[in-house]
């Protein structure tokens, strides 16, 4: 088993959900945190936190994942102490809608395709080629049991989690023969503001998905992800998915 104590963590969409968790949990097991997303207020909450509650050191990024010369400039120009990244958690990501195919709309299509696959890709991008120069390091993308199975009007959704899917695996290939890991949480329903941003702020639709089960929580996801980036150097955790007790698949959940 590794640590993951005085290692440079750099976490995307880390201003809510499974992102926050993941930053947490990291700093409580004496990682250095870098934190990024486009919400820089809920960063420099956190960094207060963490800073007190764990004495860890924490960079504060904002970031837009969906541009690519703003991420290629911002890892750029980390600080020299920051650049050595030893793990990736590529967790920004989002749903938009919940519409048949041909009711769809198109912003919403654009804004998951951007931040789902381009964002996630940008990102690798530009911090792989640091691992592979010091041959070292992890990238632990964040996909979903959409990534597996496809839900009713879930379409465009499903496809940018598949493609995660298919861009992990790929990844996995191409560094093959490094000492670089690739890994794929893929949560089922987590409890946090991903119905919420889903519905665009509409709390009774996005409540509606919890009704009635016990759902996930960005801590449980967080221990998978702490779990994956802490097995001794020979092992790769390649892919989890993690489920609620109620839940058996993307369509079949037991709500009391």
């Amino acid at each position: 088993m590794e640590t993951v104590r005085n290692k440079i963590v750099f976490i995307t969409g880390a201003s809510s959900g499974i992102g926050l968790s993941c930053a947490r949990l990291f700093a409580e097991n004496g990682a250095k945190i870098i934190v990024a997303a486009r919400r820089v207020d809920r960063l420099e909450a956190l960094a207060k936190q963490v800073k007190k509650k764990y004495k860890t050191n924490i960079l504060v990024i904002k970031l837009d994942v969906r541009k690519q010369k703003e991420v290629e400039k911002t890892v750029r120009d980390f600080p020299k102490k920051w650049r050595e990244i030893d793990i990736l958690i590529n967790n920004a990501g989002l749903s938009r809608g919940l519409d048949k195919l041909h009711e769809g709309k198109i912003i919403d299509w654009e804004e998951m395709i951007d931040t789902n696959i381009k964002g996630l890709l940008y990102v690798s991008r530009a911090v792989i080629p640091l691992m592979v120069k010091r041959n070292s390091g992890h990238v632990i993308n964040i996909g979903s049991i959409a990534g597996h199975e496809v839900y009713p009007k879930g379409n465009v959704y499903c496809a940018t989690k598949h493609a995660v899917e298919a861009i992990t695996k790929g990844m996995r290939l191409d560094l093959n023969g490094t000492a670089v890991k690739v890994t794929t949480i893929d949560p089922g329903l987590v409890e946090t503001e991903f119905s919420l941003v889903r519905y665009r702020g509409d709390n009774e639709k996005a409540q509606v998905v919890y009704n009635g089960i016990t759902a996930l929580t960005g801590d449980d996801i967080a221990e998978a992800v702490l779990f994956a980036a802490t097995r001794s150097k020979k092992v790769v955790v390649a892919e989890m998915m993690v489920l609620p007790l109620d839940q058996a698949s993307t369509n079949f959940v037991f709500r009391r």
